[in-house]
């Protein structure tokens, strides 16, 4: 009675370990296959490889915009830079290419003298410096500039367009030494001979000691044209 009961303990014991040895290792078996299942059936790996593909074309082709942007930049003319290569490249214009008139910038007492150069060609053309002004024949010398006046950029005028150039005449004093003038003469400067220009109304009154003229401008600015 005691060895059966012994052998049946001993059996009972050893079901109980093969037992608890097979779920162990069905226990094991499923948990490697939790721990392995999701990584083999998660699709976020694979979607990450996919952004990351995707980011890295998107950016080669920005490197190779930027690259093509900065190369046309480059290669391409500011408009300073263009602006300055037409003014270079207008010809100087000459009597031939203008029309040159007179009139009182505000008075009486009529102290100044507003000159305009207007393009009556076809083509653009380069005012250089400041309209050479013979008002008197006993005086040949040019009338001189006003430096302050000169412009800080060249003046070029496409066809019709103007430019202008103060004058001053005298300082409008009563006992001032003035002296009558009916016409006078303007040279453009590289631009070949004077043209005659008559003098507005009834003509002008001069003084050789104060009188003196502004560059060639697009249009009279305050300060740098006011002397």
């Amino acid at each position: 009675m005691s060895t059966f009961r012994q052998r049946t303990t001993l059996l009972a014991a050893a079901s109980t370990a093969v037992l608890a040895l097979a779920l162990t290792a069905c226990g094991g078996d499923a948990a490697g296959a939790r721990a392995a299942g999701p990584a083999a059936n998660d699709p976020a790996p694979a979607a990450a490889s996919g952004r990351t593909a995707k980011q890295a074309d998107a950016a080669k082709q920005a490197d190779a915009a930027r690259n093509t942007g900065g190369s046309h930049h480059t290669g391409a003319t500011s408009p300073g830079t263009a602006k300055t290569s037409r003014s270079a490249s207008a010809p100087v214009c000459t009597t031939k290419d203008v029309a040159v008139s007179a009139a009182y910038l505000n008075g009486p007492p009529y102290t100044h003298l507003v000159l305009t150069a207007k393009n009556t060609s076809g083509h653009s053309c380069r005012l250089t410096g400041y309209p050479e002004i013979q008002f008197l024949e006993s005086h040949r010398e040019n009338v001189p500039p006003v430096a302050k006046s000169k412009p800080a950029t060249p003046v070029v005028l496409t066809p019709g367009a103007p430019a202008y150039a103060l004058v001053r005449l005298s300082n409008g004093g009563v006992d001032e030494d003035t002296e009558p003038v009916t016409a006078f003469s303007v040279t453009l400067q590289g631009g070949g001979r004077p043209a005659t220009v008559q003098a507005p109304g009834a003509g002008l009154a001069v003084d050789p000691a104060k009188w003196a003229t502004g560059y060639w401008t697009y249009e009279l600015r305050n300060g740098a044209d006011d002397f």
